[in-house]
C-alpha cells in the first residue's frame, strides 16, 4: 500500500516486482500480468450495523496506463501486512531488517535458496523482501515447518514437542494446534522460542504472501477509469475462542479513501465470460456472488438503451433486509423499462433465508419461476452462478435438473444429460469461492 502523493509509483512497482520474482520457486506465476497501482475512491458498507456481517462495496480509480478489463474479470490484490506483526517476526528471527539481499533458487528439488548479501545483483532490503513476499501474521505453516524447527530448538522440551508434531503420532494434535486454530508463523515461533532459524529457511518455509481474488462488480462501460469490488470483511472465532481476520479484507476494509490511498493490483480472466447482448441470461447469485452480475446488469442496461437487448432473470439470496446488497440498484432495473422489468421480459427473485420461520433459499425461487427459466433456456439462455463453494452450487443444479425433468417432461438422468450439454455448449458457469 501506497499512501504518499510524492512517491513514485513505478519505483514502487519494480521494488514489488523485484520482491515477488526473487520468490519465484512460490510465486512463479505471479508475473503473467503487470502490476498496477489502484487509487481507493469509496470504502462504502453495505450491510446494516448490528447484521452480524460487514460487506463493502469499493471503487478504485486507474493511475497506471490505460487498463483494459471485461464484466466477468478478477481482480487480484496484494494485501499489506501489518508493519508491527513484520517487525516482531524480524526482530524474534534475530534478522537485520536494513541487511540488502538478493534470493536465487536451486534449480533442483529441496536445495535451500542462496541468500546473499551486498551482491552485484540488484538487492532488495531484507524488511522489504520479508513484508512484500513472507506471510507471516497471517497464514499457518505446514508440518515440514515444525519438523525443521525441531532441528534448531535448544531447548530440550521444545525440541520433543515439535518432533511429536512432525511425527505420524502427533498428526491429530497438530492439526488441532495449527490448522483448526489458524495459527501463523509468527505465533508458532513465538511459542518455541529456542528455536532459531536461519533466514534460507525462513525464506522456504514461511508461507507465501499470497494475492486475493475478487470478481469485478462493475462494467467498465458504466464507470470508465474505474473498478469496483463488493467484499465480505472475514472474521471468525476458532474452537479455542480466539479471533482470527481475514488479512485482505480487513486491510481494504480499515483504508480511508481520503488518505490518497494506492492499491497494488493485478486484472485476470474469471470464470464468467462475457456474454454477448443478444444472449438470454439466468443469474444466481446469493450473498456476495451478486458481485460479477452488478456488472453484467449494469452493462445490459447499457445496452439496452442503445439497441436491443435480452432479456436478463436474477435470483438473489440473503439472511433479510439487513445484508440486502444494492437493493436499490436491483429494484430500480425492475422499474419502467430497466433490464429486470417486465417491459424487458426479465426478472428481480429475492430469497430471505432468515425473515420468515420457514427458511427461503433461491433454490425455492428459481422452482416458483420454473416455466419462465425452461423457456428462456429454450430461447438459447445462458446460467451464470457465483457464490459460496459450499452447498449452494450442487443444489442450485440439482434445481435445475428438477426444473428441466417438470417443464421438458424428461427424466432426471435425461435432465441431468441435458444440462451437462448446456455446461460443454459453453452456456452453464459456475464461480466459486470458500
Amino acid at each position: 500500500m501506497v499512501s504518499d502523493y510524492s512517491l513514485d509509483l513505478e519505483g514502487i512497482r519494480m521494488q514489488l516486482e523485484t520482491a515477488r520474482s526473487m520468490s519465484a520457486g512460490k510465486l512463479s506465476n505471479y508475473n503473467n500480468k503487470a502490476v498496477c497501482f489502484l487509487k481507493m475512491i469509496k470504502n462504502q458498507p453495505l450491510t446494516k450495523s448490528g447484521s452480524g456481517k460487514d460487506v463493502r462495496h469499493f471503487e478504485f480509480e486507474f493511475v497506471s496506463a490505460a487498463i483494459e478489463y471485461e464484466v466477468g474479470d478478477v481482480l487480484e490484490i496484494l494485501p499489506s501486512q501489518d508493519p508491527a506483526a513484520v517487525d516482531t517476526f524480524i526482530q524474534r528471527c534475530n534478522l537485520d531488517p536494513d541487511a540488502l539481499i538478493t534470493v536465487q533458487h536451486k534449480e533442483m528439488k529441496n536445495y535451500l535458496p542462496d541468500i546473499h548479501k551486498n551482491t552485484t545483483e540488484v538487492p532488495i532490503k531484507l524488511r522489504t523482501f520479508v513484508e512484500l513476499t513472507m506471510d507471516v501474521a497471517s497464514a499457518s505453516p505446514r508440518r515440514y515447518f515444525f519438523e525443521v524447527m525441531s532441528y534448531f530448538a535448544t531447548a530440550e522440551h521444545e525440541k520433543e514437542r515439535l518432533q511429536y508434531f512432525a511425527s505420524p503420532e502427533g498428526r491429530d494434535d497438530l492439526y488441532k494446534y495449527n490448522q483448526k486454530e489458524r495459527r501463523t508463523v509468527l505465533e508458532v515461533l513465538e511459542d518455541f522460542p529456542s528455536v532459531q532459524m536461519p533466514i534460507d529457511w525462513l525464506v522456504q518455509l514461511v508461507p507465501p504472501l499470497k494475492t486475493r481474488a475478487f470478481s469485478i462488480s462493475s462494467s467498465p462501460l458504466a464507470h470508465p477509469n474505474q473498478v469496483h469490488l463488493t467484499v465480505s470483511v472475514v472474521s471468525w472465532t476458532t474452537p479455542y475462542k480466539r479471533k482470527r481476520t481475514g488479512l485482505c479484507s480487513v486491510w481494504l476494509a480499515g483504508l480511508d479513501p481520503q488518505q490518497g490511498i494506492y492499491i497494488p493490483a493485478r486484472f485476470q480472466k474469471g470464470s464468467l465470460p462475457r456474454p454477448p447482448p443478444s444472449v438470454p441470461l439466468i443469474l444466481i447469485g446469493p450473498g456476495t456472488g451478486c458481485a460479477p452480475f452488478r456488472g453484467f446488469v449494469e452493462e445490459r442496461a447499457i445496452q439496452s438503451s442503445s439497441g436491443p437487448a435480452a432479456p436478463i432473470i436474477f435470483f438473489f439470496g440473503c439472511r433479510n433486509e439487513d445484508d440486502f446488497l444494492y437493493r436499490e440498484l436491483w429494484l430500480s432495473h425492475s422499474l419502467n423499462d430497466g433490464v429486470f422489468s417486465e417491459a424487458k421480459g426479465g426478472g428481480f427473485y429475492v430469497a430471505f433465508s432468515r425473515k420468515q420461520p420457514q427458511k427461503v433459499y433461491v433454490q425455492h425461487k428459481m422452482l416458483e419461476q420454473s416455466q419462465r427459466i425452461w423457456n428462456l433456456l429454450l430461447s438459447k439462455a445462458s446460467i451464470y452462478v457465483a457464490g459460496s463453494a459450499t452447498k449452494m452450487p450442487s443444489d442450485v443444479w440439482s434445481t435445475f435438473e428438477e426444473i428441466i425433468s417438470k417443464e421438458g417432461e424428461a427424466s432426471r438422468d435425461s435432465a441431468a444429460n441435458w444440462l451437462k450439454a448446456l455446461q460443454r455448449a459453453g452456456r452453464y458457469h459456475v464461480e466459486a469461492w470458500s
